[in-house]
């Protein structure tokens, strides 16, 4: 009896993570191919517990998947007034909850501060396990602006 318990839990928790919505919006008109450069701004590198430092790495992974080359936020000002028209910054915002956790990654036009494209991750084990949240939220988030930057 406990061994079916446990089986409708886990297909239970299964059947609600499938129902966390991931999802991307681009701008209307905006040619993203036309993009080479990303830069993260991240004013909590240095601020964050190291413990969390894990995440971080991944989120920087998950913005590599646009397929664009990554430029240090403390260098973007280095590059040509027509390199400098091909960058995007991105910033990160994440949300956990106990019902599930977001991870999203908007790109800005440097040039112009438009938002082009917000890319969001969502995953959801009902709080049973945070970190398997996270991992699974960056690994859509990740599919998304994979998605988002077809090359």
């Amino acid at each position: 009896m406990k061994k079916c318990i446990f089986i409708f839990y886990v297909f239970l928790s299964m059947l609600l993570a499938s129902c966390t919505v991931s999802k991307s919006v681009v701008s209307q008109g905006a040619d993203l191919t036309k993009y080479k450069y990303v830069t993260v701004i991240d004013n909590d590198t240095y601020r964050m517990p190291s413990e969390l430092v894990q995440y971080q790495i991944q989120l920087y992974d998950a913005v590599e998947k646009s397929g664009l080359t990554m430029v240090s936020q403390y260098r973007m000002h280095d590059l040509t007034p027509e390199e400098q028209s091909t960058l995007l910054i991105a910033k990160f915002g994440i949300s956990a909850r106990q019902e599930e956790t977001v991870v999203t990654v908007n790109f800005i036009d440097f040039n112009t501060d438009r938002p082009l494209v917000s890319c969001q991750g969502a995953y959801s084990t009902l709080g049973i396990s945070a970190n398997a949240d996270i991992k699974g939220a960056l690994k859509r988030v990740g599919e998304q602006i994979s998605n988002a930057f077809k090359r």
